[in-house]
């Protein structure tokens, strides 16, 4: 691996399509949380940084040299494959863009926003047998059918692709780790979790599929170049899926302090509104 390869960007009409619109959307989302910040509303740090993130993540995929290299090197093949499906799309569903734009957009804007979000269309495509095809069949059918050999030989096909993949994982990890309203399936704290943990063995599997193979993963990637990469696939996704159970953990934990806060709160108004009446009916006046 050259020098030269590790310093190449892409500067392909799409890795410059990315890029405006990975600027576009950050420079909104910094000007929408300012905007939030002029009403007195207080926007968590930690929400605009994982955020910012997650738009790096998807430029280092599609712009920077892991996106030059994939057309020698199976292994950085991979690495795009990580930053656009297993870190990017969560990083970016825990900066809760839809609840920032629901909270500075215009009245005309929030409506269609609320309108998009409540669509059957969008009902259908957000279901999770749907969203499963997405995710998972997707990497099965791109890894282990020739499909891969074919979009790297046409790269107006992979750019597709690529697309397919952010827009799948999207709204796989938007459910699960997202901080955004969700209008339809919504999943249990329970539920998001084993949701992860189903992936583990279906990622395993992909995985070994891929090691145990004695060819190639596509004509431009050597045996030893495919076997590494399906290592650092399996050892990646795992790892990123263990990772994403520490948000999922904590947001059912604030969730149950809330939940409990709560109800201690009614409890003393409650027992409260009772000594109340108590004293009223013991009152020597009455």
């Amino acid at each position: 691996m050259s020098v030269v390869g590790l310093t190449t960007w892409e500067f392909t009409p799409f890795a410059l399509v990315v890029l405006v619109v990975v600027l576009a959307v950050a420079i909104w989302y910094v000007q929408a949380v300012w905007a939030l910040s002029a009403r007195g509303r207080r926007w968590s740090p930690r929400r605009t940084v994982s955020f910012m993130a997650g738009l790096v993540a998807i430029d280092l995929a599609l712009q920077s040299p892991v996106a030059t290299l994939t057309m020698r090197y199976f292994e950085a093949h991979v690495v795009q494959h990580l930053l656009l499906m297993v870190i990017g799309p969560p990083l970016l569903a825990m900066g809760a863009p839809m609840t920032l734009a629901l909270q500075t957009s215009s009245r005309k804007t929030k409506t269609r926003l609320l309108a998009g979000l409540h669509s059957r269309p969008f009902r259908l495509l957000t279901h999770p047998l749907t969203v499963a095809v997405l995710y998972y069949g997707s990497m099965f059918a791109f890894f282990l059918t020739s499909l891969l050999a074919v979009a790297m030989e046409h790269m107006w096909l992979m750019d597709i692709i690529n697309i397919g993949f952010f827009l799948g994982s999207t709204l796989f990890w938007w459910p699960i780790v997202g901080l955004d309203p969700i209008p339809h399936w919504r999943l249990g704290y329970g539920a998001k979790m084993v949701a992860l943990l189903i992936g583990v063995p279906l990622e395993s599997f992909l995985a070994l599929s891929l090691l145990s193979d004695s060819t190639t993963a596509a004509p431009m990637y050597s045996l030893a170049s495919t076997h590494s990469g399906a290592g650092l696939l399996w050892i990646g996704a795992e790892l990123f899926t263990m990772i994403a159970l520490i948000p999922v953990f904590l947001q059912w934990l604030k969730s149950e302090q809330r939940a409990t806060a709560r109800l201690d709160a009614q409890l003393d108004a409650e027992l409260a509104a009772s000594g109340r009446d108590t004293t009223l009916m013991v009152d020597p006046r009455r």
